[in-house]
């Protein structure tokens, strides 16, 4: 990686700037959808969250944050600020645990560290063995996922974690509260420290299995069945060929998904946890007298499919697969009770919290700083947002197997890789596939994409504007690699 040193958006009409660098509450969970958050128009209308809503209301709420698009390169770009075609040195060597090189590819808390932050990483960790502490951290209790399948699932009980890089040892209870009971912890001791902190708190849940505290296991008795989407079973006649019948759901005896309704209430109640911790840490920062001065940012690796086009997972390009909730708080700061409308992603809020911190980038990052957008939340960017899957392949690798027309690495469980742009109303993806077609969304009139545009002769010119526009943005982010893309299969009607 080459490491450079740019100018830095002058922050002058920033409240920030007037002010000391402010702790940095960053909150982490796993496949949490942003219809899991009452706060948001899209939950279920049973659904309850009322302490991220209470967040929600104290700042400002995203509307379009496409944080990921899976677990592990999903933290690997918010780590660095760069996407996943550019996180070079990582490499999967056996699922879930990976390598990297922090010399060639270094987390941005080493930087916050030598700008006079204490760092601290609390919870679910999915780079390897490295954790980086007294590196990237001060303070640490990471679950690494390592020491084999039993460790590696132990998403809510049995977790093994590792305290400031030791060796492993039993967190002991329920994961998600556990993992808030040690935070509460670290912010009530940082009340007697003069330097300002950073805490990635990176909660389990609510990734599978899916199961809730036991004080929750009853919430969300005898309201309404979850609303099954429309094409959970297809036909999509103008999806690619891969994604036209493709579901992960077997009919129960009446045609219906089957065990659907259990399976989204029991997600819905693992969620409450998250919930619960959020309380804790606002409660924590204002017993603490730590709230006003602290920046509380809230979101999710990614979202969760259930049922829409026909998947129950995260990875595809959709909004249903990808939408995390996303909020920026801080009481005097950031305007209370507002809604931003402007898509971002996951290196935007990397960018961003050099700038809250006021700290230089120590390299060239892909995201675009949304400093603005929380000083008025109606403005809007001037580059539009970009997002790439490459499923399992990292930085060169992936030009590599461009290069030799690998494309049956990019496959995973009947999907492939994609790269994605948002640009206004529109969403513009393209697969890494051969004789594959694109797709186009409107999504002011179809928020479903349940409508390709791709194959309307009337829209063959924008689709080609967008096209072009797309490849040269991801140029613009270090995307060589896009010369080599197959070139998508054209059908208009």
């Amino acid at each position: 990686m080459r490491l450079t040193v740019f100018s830095f958006f002058s922050l002058c009409s920033f409240i920030w700037a007037r002010d000391k660098q402010p702790n940095i509450l960053y909150i982490f969970t796993d496949d949490q959808s942003v219809r899991s958050v009452s706060a948001y128009e899209k939950a279920r209308s049973w659904v309850s969250t009322p302490n991220i809503d209470r967040l929600a209301k104290s700042g400002v709420r995203f509307t379009q944050c496409y944080t990921g698009t899976w677990c592990q390169p999903s933290r690997a770009s918010a780590l660095t600020g760069l996407l996943q075609h550019r996180l070079d040195s990582i490499k999967v060597t056996k699922y879930p645990m990976a390598s990297y090189d922090p010399k060639k590819l270094p987390f941005f808390p080493s930087v916050l560290r030598k700008n006079g932050y204490e760092t601290a990483c609390i919870g679910k960790w999915h780079l390897g063995e490295d954790v980086g502490h007294g590196r990237d951290w001060d303070y640490s209790v990471i679950w690494d996922r390592g020491g084999g399948r039993r460790n590696a699932m132990a998403y809510y009980h049995g977790t093994q974690v590792r305290t400031n890089g030791g060796p492993r040892e039993a967190l002991g209870g329920y994961s998600n509260d556990r993992f808030t009971e040690i935070a509460e912890e670290y912010i009530l001791k940082q009340a007697a420290i003069s330097k300002p902190w950073f805490l990635w708190l990176c909660y389990p849940g609510v990734h599978g299995p899916y199961t809730p505290a036991d004080r929750h296991m009853k919430d969300y008795s005898g309201v309404p069945d979850a609303k099954v989407p429309v094409d959970i079973f297809g036909p999509r006649p103008t999806k690619p060929e891969h994604l036209k019948d493709l579901t992960r759901w077997k009919k129960d005896s009446n045609g219906d998904p089957l065990k659907y309704d259990n399976l989204v209430k029991k997600y819905h109640r693992a969620v409450r946890s998250l919930d619960d911790g959020v309380g804790t840490m606002l409660a924590a920062l204002k017993k603490t007298g730590q709230l006003e001065n602290t920046v509380i940012i809230f979101t999710s690796d990614q979202g969760f499919a259930w049922g829409q086009h026909g998947l129950q997972e995260k990875w595809a390009a959709y909004d249903a697969n990808l939408l995390a909730p996303l909020i920026f708080s801080s009481p005097g700061k950031i305007q209370a009770n507002t809604i931003c409308k402007e898509p971002v992603n996951g290196v935007d809020i990397t960018r961003t919290i050099h700038s809250l911190s006021r700290t230089l980038p120590a390299w060239q990052m892909h995201g675009r700083d949304l400093s603005g957008l929380l000083d008025d939340p109606s403005s809007s960017l001037t580059a539009p947002m970009l997002l790439i899957n490459t499923t399992y392949e990292y930085g060169n690798t992936v030009t590599e197997r461009l290069k030799s027309k690998n494309y049956d690495i990019f496959q995973r469980r009947g999907l492939t890789a994609w790269l994605m742009m948002r640009d206004g109303p529109y969403k513009y993806i393209r697969h890494f596939d051969e004789d594959t077609i694109e797709e186009l969304y409107d999504l002011n009139k179809d928020p479903e994409e349940l409508n390709n545009l791709a194959v309307s002769s009337q829209h063959h010119d924008l689709l080609k504007k967008l096209r072009v526009r797309t490849v040269e943005e991801m140029q613009k982010k270090d995307g060589d690699f896009v010369q080599y893309l197959p070139a998508p299969k054209e059908r208009h009607y």
